[in-house]
């Protein structure tokens, strides 16, 4: 295909729905691809498929054929855990990251959680502001948890109580 066929495809994928699906097996190309692009010290294929072998929920958010986003869950007894959650560099700022947030808040408490914990890197001041519109506290802190260009970053730990199947906010 040439330049003008490819800008052709991508217009009109735009003009399809958002959704949120299962993570499978065969989007783990994109996901990864997606992860390098918008994280410093991104998660590698092995732990994708570590994460779906482990039974843990995992979604994709996605145009068309084409994944803008992703969000890993674990849950453990009456609590899950944010494992990861990304944006494509290209849709931030478009609350694709607070459309993830919530569908794993809400699948989270269908599924009987009562609490919903995740970690953040203090630098990562966008994240941090949804977390926070979320009514996510700050609960903790990992000294030295994340790698950084210089050294450790610490990580943040939040947590927000979740109820029924409504998000507490």
């Amino acid at each position: 295909m040439n330049a003008a066929q490819l800008q052709q495809i991508a217009a009109l994928e735009r003009l399809l729905p958002l959704e949120i699906v299962a993570m499978r097996v065969a989007d783990l190309p994109q996901v990864v691809a997606l992860e390098a692009a918008a994280q410093p010290f991104p998660w590698q294929e092995r732990n994708f498929t570590d994460s779906l072998t482990a039974g843990h929920h995992a979604w994709i958010l996605r145009r068309g054929a084409t994944c803008l986003g992703f969000s890993i869950l674990m849950h453990v007894i009456d609590e899950a855990h944010l494992l990861n959650i990304a944006v494509a560099p290209s849709a931030q700022g478009q609350g694709m990251g607070a459309r993830l947030l919530r569908h794993a808040m809400r699948e989270a408490a269908r599924a009987g959680m009562d609490k919903l914990y995740l970690e953040a890197r203090p630098s990562n001041v966008r994240a941090l502001q949804i977390y926070q519109a979320f009514g996510f506290r700050q609960v903790g802190v990992r000294k030295a948890y994340y790698p950084a260009a210089k050294g450790r970053e610490d990580a943040l730990i939040f947590c927000a109580a979740l109820e029924g199947s409504e998000v507490k906010q």
